[in-house]
């Protein structure tokens, strides 16, 4: 019987599908993440890894399993994974693309909505002092209508954040290697420009493009100098795709805005000056903390290791 090994708890439905196929699973349980050792020691007689993208698997990890043939991410992205090293062992690494987009585009959304309304100041202050009653001066926010919406990715994300936020009447700007078909163009509402267009037009900025070496740091000091004074930053991607510290500096500095973060450079680390700001949400990584999106991520890696065990094909492998 093939063994398996599931780094971290996960929706029941993946455990279901791989017993149901006959395959003997294995669940890391522990109160925080699984460390190396017990990593080390859970896929030694595994033959398939199933882990959270929070979970390193680097070449100690990968040597200390000769019988794995697939390691299933659970995650659409897999900076967290030697892909590399796994692809000269033989061994494909697969991911969860898609069933994330609609969820996290709609965490999005509503990060663009709370920092422009202050919703999440609001919050805060009807649990503090509370308020003297509705002012026409009082606590000011701004309307998206009309607001140019900057959006650095136009994957299956940044098109899902496009037509939603076409909706609001907001012109959209996208910018990435590769213009969209122009009939998609004009059922998004979106225009094609360079980095610099959008950075130095853009009302709202909203990333959603992988962690690489060619994406590190891709909104930094540079970019933070150009945008408007009046901008707003939006980071449901991943933590390193801005120069987090530049942004504090910048937020401090008056020269943006405000800020909502989803994710963190130092991950799960928050540099405390972000939470002395009053214009800066912070959210724990919820862009795709759904039932649903999450159901069907485990069905995903479930059935990825059931076709593996079977001889058929694997979906979505990142390192052939």
């Amino acid at each position: 019987m093939s063994k398996v090994f599931i780094a971290g708890e996960i929706p029941s439905a993946a455990s279901e599908l791989l017993e149901k196929a006959g395959l003997d699973v294995e669940i890391f349980s522990g109160d925080e993440l699984i460390g190396q050792e017990a990593l080390k020691k859970g896929v030694a007689d595994a033959d398939f890894l199933i882990t959270p993208l929070s979970t390193k698997v680097d070449e100690d990890v990968i040597d200390a399993a000769p019988k794995l043939k697939l390691i299933a991410n659970f995650g659409a992205g897999f900076n967290n994974i030697d892909t590399e090293y796994a692809k000269e062992k033989g061994i494909p690494v697969a991911n969860t693309p898609f069933v994330s987009a609609t969820s996290t585009a709609e965490v999005t959304a509503g990060l663009i909505i709370s920092l422009s309304h202050r919703i999440v100041e609001g919050d805060q202050v009807m649990r503090g002092p509370g308020f003297n009653g509705w002012a026409p001066l009082f606590f000011l926010g701004h309307e998206l209508s009309g607001k140019t919406l900057g959006i650095i990715g136009m994957g299956q994300i940044g098109q899902q954040v496009a037509k939603r936020m076409h909706a609001f009447d907001m012109p959209i700007l996208y910018t990435q290697r590769h213009q969209l078909p122009r009939n998609r163009e004009v059922e998004l509402g979106a225009k094609f420009v360079t980095k610099e267009e959008l950075v130095k037009d853009s009302d709202i900025i909203t990333l959603h493009i992988p962690d690489t070496p060619q994406t590190h740091h891709y909104l930094g000091e540079q970019e933070f100098k150009a945008m408007k004074k009046s901008a707003l930053l939006i980071n449901a991607a991943r933590g390193a795709v801005i120069d987090e510290l530049g942004l504090l500096k910048a937020l401090q500095a008056q020269e943006l805005a405000g800020a909502a973060l989803d994710v963190y450079e130092k991950e799960p680390q928050v540099d405390d000056g972000f939470k002395q700001l009053q214009n800066v949400i912070l959210t724990p990584h919820i862009g795709n903390a759904t039932v649903e999106a999450r159901n069907a991520m485990a069905s995903i890696v479930a059935n990825n290791c059931i076709a593996a065990d079977s001889g058929n094909e694997i979906k979505y492998i990142v390192n052939k």
